[in-house]
């Protein structure tokens, strides 16, 4: 209802929005959101840093998955007063449940954690493949598992 003022002889309305409601409410949303803004913890996120191995392992186990999600073993290892390139490498195929028990038989004649092992997947592969092969070798008790990339140019 238009507010109406009566001086003399007429009334009049007046066309005017009175303001002062809506400064109440403004301020007392102020004050809500001041109160509950310290309240509120920010997810961080600690993201890994991508960087240089403090020593590269002495034998690495790699697990290659194929489009086909084949999966396959190559050991190599440095050849004694060789260049770090020149590597002796034997590869088989193998299925997933034997996997843990040839990565262990690979491991168990090495020194504890001097064996890593790196998954290679290509590309388009589903990201299900890796995490199984992932987690298959976790429940093994594999300590070192790291994840082949490419870097980009």
């Amino acid at each position: 209802m238009p507010a109406v003022a009566s001086r003399g002889r007429g009334r009049r309305t007046i066309n005017e929005i009175n303001m002062v409601p809506f400064i109440d409410v403004m301020l007392v949303l102020l004050i809500i959101f001041m109160v509950t803004a310290p309240l509120i913890t920010p997810s961080l996120i600690d993201l890994p840093s991508v960087g240089k191995a403090n020593r590269q392992p002495d034998v690495k186990l790699e697990v290659v998955i194929h489009k086909d999600e084949t999966l396959e073993l190559r050991e190599g290892s440095p050849k004694p007063g060789a260049a770090s390139s020149a590597k002796t490498t034997s590869t088989q195929r193998l299925a997933l449940a034997d996997l843990s028990a040839r990565v262990l038989q690979a491991q168990s004649g090495q020194a504890a954690g001097s064996v890593a092992v790196v998954i290679s997947a290509d590309r388009g592969l589903k990201y299900e493949s890796v995490v199984k092969v992932m987690d298959t070798l976790q429940r093994a008790g594999v300590q070192r598992v790291g994840l082949s990339v490419q870097l980009a140019p």
